[in-house]
């Protein structure tokens, strides 16, 4: 459910919420607040609110917008929880499944995506422990990591021999000899 197009900060966004919305958002934007490191930004990004690694800092982004670390939406029929770091991460992933069965609460999630309709459905305390776990800058080396296998996936889908082919080739020469 996107804002309308007026609104331009996160308390704009909440106070274009129905009620019930607006104190979840409310939480759980305080919580988030509470345990984000230094470094990320509170913005809006994408239509939600967002927790980023400003362009002012780090302007070179394929798509010219913030590095976006977490963010926290209103959907239609639920509110999202976007945890870009499990996203980047097996082991906050795996974290993230635990803390979930250990509450013995519903784990209902996309790719980086948590749905949920109160706060009480989320594993507060081991999500702000997530949260916290990676520096901004640590997300912007884990950012510029990925943009490295990307063009290196991108050159090997546009005709550029991979490694493991040059390898073979070499060894394949090699053994002819």
């Amino acid at each position: 459910m996107k804002p309308p197009s007026n609104v331009k900060t996160p308390a704009q966004y909440i106070a274009s919420l129905p009620a019930e919305r607006a104190t979840t958002i409310t939480t759980v934007r305080a919580f988030v607040n509470k345990h984000i490191p230094p470094g990320y930004d509170e913005c809006l990004v994408w239509g939600t609110i967002g927790w980023a690694i400003p362009l002012s800092r780090y302007p070179d982004t394929y798509n010219q917008q913030p590095i976006c670390y977490v963010a926290l939406s209103s959907q239609k029929n639920y509110c999202v929880l976007y945890l870009m770091g499990a996203f980047r991460s097996g082991s906050q992933l795996e974290q993230l499944k635990a803390a979930f069965k250990a509450a013995e609460k519903k784990l209902d999630m996309g790719k980086c995506c948590v749905h949920f309709k109160s706060p009480d459905d989320l594993p507060l305390e081991a999500i702000g422990k997530l949260i916290s776990a990676i520096s901004s800058e640590k997300w912007i080396e884990m950012y510029e990591q990925s943009r490295l296998m990307t063009k290196a996936g991108q050159r090997a889908k546009q005709g550029a021999p991979s490694v493991s082919k040059v390898s073979t080739r070499r060894a394949d020469t090699k053994r002819r000899r």
